[in-house]
């Protein structure tokens, strides 16, 4: 065994990472969560302790022993251990369940992060390793401990009185919530109509659309209008032109790529994400659930070189988007 052991998420990562780092280093993954919270109590102690400061007890994933047992043995043959989860809370978790599992003290054990899988990433991230984020960590269990306590709580309440109901949640539940509000607020709305009037011009052949900017409150009122111009002349007393300047768009976010593909390609929500995360575990993508817009300095100069190379410098802006929120994920 190698002098260093790294551990990431995916199993198509590891290879990619173990060929950039040479051979003082082993690359294995987790395979994605290894611990999960027990389903049901154990003597009098329950799976969330809500008296004891939501005390938590948790278990390995039963498809995960082997994998678990595999990386104890790394541990034991390698100096040091680095754990390379991905950086957001799901992956500081693992992080922290990884060293609570394999024994390795959270202080001093070596975290390093890094938002894509290039040689020079993977060596910046090795000069630069932190300790595992504890406040991700919690704030990643907060969410879990959550889901757990209203969903358990609500989804038995949700098979009895709902036909068909299969489950409800810390984020299903409000979000019905605001449907069902939605919806009576469109049921009480008392509408009410007004009229435009459109017009087709023919000139040289050529066809001018225009629209009346007044709007009619009855339709009678728009029948006069249009009455009174019978036998008129119409006539062009100003022609502007300017030019148009379509802009990129930002990277996409797990929700803009969700919308695209269902409005070029016609991809529900599972089927997107489903091949993103293959192109993800193959490395062909960074992480795709992602509310932020940022990219890489290295990623906009490469992109920057080729664009300069194939079709010219005038071809070459460099833009960055920037999120709307600071704490942007």
């Amino acid at each position: 065994m190698s002098k260093n052991l790294v551990i990431v998420e995916s199993p198509a990562k590891a290879k990619t990472i173990e060929k950039y780092l040479g051979s003082d280093f082993t690359v294995l993954s987790s395979v994605g969560h290894i611990r999960s919270i027990v389903k049901k109590a154990s003597g009098e102690k329950p799976p969330i302790d809500i008296k004891n400061g939501y005390e938590t007890t948790y278990e390995i994933d039963a498809d995960k022993r082997k994998i678990i047992a595999g990386l104890k043995k790394a541990v034991k043959t390698a100096d040091t251990v680095w754990l390379a989860t991905d950086e957001d809370r799901e992956g500081e978790a693992i992080a922290w369940h990884l060293a609570q599992v394999l024994k390795l003290d959270p202080k001093t054990t070596k975290r390093i992060v890094f938002h894509e899988i290039t040689k020079s990433a993977i060596e910046e991230a090795i000069k630069n390793p932190r300790y595992i984020d504890m406040d991700l960590v919690r704030a990643q269990q907060a969410r879990q401990i959550l889901d757990r306590l209203v969903g358990f709580e609500l989804s038995p309440v949700v098979w009895r009185k709902v036909p068909g109901g299969k489950s409800a949640g810390r984020v299903q539940s409000p979000a019905v919530r605001l449907l069902v509000e939605r919806e009576r607020e469109i049921d009480s709305f008392n509408s009410t109509f007004n009229f435009k009037v459109v017009a087709q011009f023919s000139h040289s052949g050529e066809t001018i659309n225009a629209e009346l900017s007044d709007r009619f409150n009855t339709e009678t009122e728009a029948q006069s209008f249009l009455e009174s111009l019978i036998g008129s002349n119409f006539t062009v007393t100003d022609i502007t032109t300017s030019p148009v300047v379509r802009n990129p768009a930002a990277p996409f976010t797990t929700s803009t790529l969700q919308q695209d593909a269902n409005s070029r390609l016609g991809f529900g929500t599972r089927a997107t994400m489903s091949s993103a995360q293959k192109l993800y575990q193959d490395g062909k993508i960074t992480y795709m659930r992602t509310d932020s817009v940022n990219l890489s300095g290295q990623a906009i100069a490469m992109a920057t070189e080729y664009i300069k190379k194939q079709f010219g410098e005038k071809y070459s802006q460099v833009r960055k988007f920037k999120n709307k929120s600071a704490n942007a994920q």
